[in-house]
């Protein structure tokens, strides 16, 4: 269910301001924080951070990550990705330490697949939500969760409650949005 991704990062000295210079050396600062560990300040390669932000989701993809120095890995989700408002380069990345026994709440886009009958006879496809707040175990976390539009002619509309949530996840949202 959950697509799992590896990453490596190394503990940072430089914090605060100066941690613009980490860009020099093609590294991004990142903060890893969770309820049962001690917040750490990190810095991950650019490159391979956005290797992997080509197919993971901010919220909904599970990351191995390993720090430099340390025994095991951590199982994390990417909390917040900062980015350069006019460049669009990543400025800061926040890593959320999940406990992999206990359900967790996030937002997961919405997929729309199909054509509806309503877009062929003519009609325009209008998306008044994009994602919904769900609440899972990390393990069964989706990428996204698909909506079938196939169906829907001019004046239909599809609601939460249409939606189809995978096994051992819950949608939060208003059945009747």
């Amino acid at each position: 269910m959950t697509h799992v991704v590896e990453l490596e990062a190394k503990v940072r000295d430089i914090t605060g301001k100066t941690s613009h210079k980490l860009a020099a050396d093609g590294l991004v600062p990142a903060v890893l924080y969770g309820p049962k560990i001690e917040t750490r300040s990190l810095s991950v390669d650019k490159r391979e951070f956005d290797r992997l932000m080509q197919t993971a989701t901010v919220g909904a993809t599970l990351v191995e990550l390993t720090v430099e120095g340390d025994d095991k890995s951590l199982d994390v989700i990417i909390k917040e990705v900062k980015r350069d408002e006019l460049k669009g380069f990543v400025r800061h990345i926040d890593f959320w330490a999940v406990d992999m026994k206990q359900a967790m709440q996030t937002s997961v886009a919405i997929t729309f697949v199909g054509s509806s009958e309503g877009e062929r006879a003519g009609g325009t496809l209008m998306h008044s939500l994009r994602e919904v707040r769900i609440e899972a175990n990390p393990k069964d976390l989706p990428e996204h969760i698909e909506a079938d539009i196939s169906a829907l002619n001019i004046g239909d509309s599809l609601t939460i409650s249409d939606l189809v949530a995978p096994k051992g996840v819950t949608i939060l949202e208003d059945p009747d949005a």
